[in-house]
């Protein structure tokens, strides 16, 4: 993939119609009959059914197919708070991979409002628009507080996907890369380098794949979270250990997996050097990991290695997530995504790593040949199984676990309306390199 520069990025989202999303029209407008069922007075007929049954609007409206995508702007990918207004290009960029990977229409919201009281209340005041939320680059730990009231409040799916994306994903390629090792969850040693949104949230599902709470130790910028500490606030303590260590380099050693959601180079040679034999190191800093790709196999061969950019084997990248999660949940119009829901999401992910790779992916990465191993445990985000594959997943767990309202019987038939849904966009996704 060419070096991305900042004169392209700029003429891409400048060139032509400005931004990246637009809104299109989905029914007939040419004739002034055409207009008065869209408009007046026909509209008044659809408003009087949903005004007698509230569920008529996902008949009657775009709500079950649209999501709104809402930040505030305070912790924009790798940027910070650099406010809501800067922070408008990532969210059309997430309606963009909603539409391309998942044919989800969205709405991007950026709200002035650090609050995280009147952010709550401004999201669940819009929300009949919508037929689910995703929360977007709000800083921690005031993203937990955000997430877990509109959950509790609002009938639709709210998914905060800097902690979720990233942990469904990642747990994906921790059971494989397990499954690889030989190694058993119950008995494998983490570290976790960082402890905002996406390190709690991955130590969390990671506890539900079976890794044991005693068996992490979680470190951010002043040290090991451990029982000295008197700083934590309550989600950082959810993961104290009680082990006599305070450095990183102390809690690497002999480690199995180190998994870094911090900054670049917090990992030296001589850390990864003294980790178990046959390590799992998921370096996940934004656009530079914590240690190398170049410096990592340099110090050991034996180590399974996977970061967030695309041009190393094993990304771990959000779109694998985020867009067929919620296809499936607005799909049987589910009123959260739960536990189970994330846990299917991240066993579908994990299992078709193991099929044979469509030659549409070999193409996109010039490769010719891909299979299950060290360099491949993770699908590539232009599989254009995911959406198939996921999708169903989630959708199941959720009829399953009781938050679907809408369950599927014939799964043959939605599979089939999965793969129609995407067949417009199929063509372009082949040609991406994301």
């Amino acid at each position: 993939m060419p070096k991305v520069t900042k004169e392209d990025a700029l003429l891409y989202h400048s060139r032509g119609r400005h931004g990246k999303v637009e809104v299109i029209p989905t029914k007939p407008y040419s004739t002034q009959f055409d207009l008065s069922l869209a408009y007046t007075p026909g509209v008044a007929f659809p408003c009087l059914e949903i005004e007698k049954n509230p569920e008529d609007v996902y008949k009657y409206t775009s709500k079950g197919n649209l999501v709104a995508v809402i930040s505030n702007g305070t912790a924009v990918l790798g940027l910070g708070d650099i406010g809501a207004m800067a922070g408008k290009p990532v969210m059309e960029g997430k309606g963009l991979l909603f539409k391309v990977f998942a044919d989800v229409d969205v709405f991007d919201i950026e709200v002035n409002e650090k609050d995280p009281e009147k952010l709550i209340e401004i999201c669940a005041k819009i929300s009949p628009t919508f037929g689910g939320i995703n929360l977007e680059d709000i800083k921690s730990p005031e993203c937990f507080e955000v997430e877990t009231r509109l959950k509790a409040m609002l009938d639709i799916p709210v998914f905060h996907d800097d902690q979720h994306g990233t942990a469904i994903i990642s747990g994906a390629g921790l059971l494989n890369a397990l499954e690889i090792t030989g190694k058993k969850i119950g008995e494998v040693k983490l570290v976790v380098c960082g402890a905002g949104a996406a390190a709690i949230s991955c130590s969390r599902l990671y506890v539900s794949l079976g890794v044991k709470r005693e068996n992490i130790v979680m470190v951010d910028t002043k040290g090991v979270i451990n029982t000295k500490r008197k700083d934590l606030n309550k989600y950082k303590q959810e993961f104290v250990t009680s082990r006599d260590i305070d450095k990183l380099a102390q809690a690497v050693k002999g480690a199995d997996m180190f998994l870094g959601l911090s900054a670049a180079n917090m990992m030296t040679k001589e850390m990864l050097a003294s980790m178990a034999p046959e390590p799992i190191v998921f370096a996940m800093a934004n656009p530079n990991p914590e240690i190398t790709f170049e410096d990592a196999m340099a110090t050991r061969n034996d180590l399974i290695f996977a970061t967030g950019r695309s041009d190393y084997p094993n990304q771990i990248n959000n779109v694998l997530g985020f867009p067929f999660i919620f296809r499936g949940a607005l799909d049987v119009r589910a009123s959260a995504i739960n536990e189970e829901m994330k846990l299917a999401a991240s066993k579908a992910l994990a299992a078709l790593a193991k099929e044979p790779v469509p030659a549409s992916v070999l193409k996109a990465y010039n490769i010719e040949k891909l299979t299950f191993g060290k360099d491949y445990i993770i699908p590539k985000p232009v599989d254009p199984r995911l959406i198939s594959t996921v999708a169903v997943a989630v959708a199941k767990a959720a009829i399953e676990t009781g938050v679907a309202k809408f369950p599927i019987t014939d799964w043959d038939a939605y599979r089939k309306s999965l793969d129609r849904r995407l067949s417009d966009h199929i063509k372009k996704i082949g040609e991406l390199c994301i």
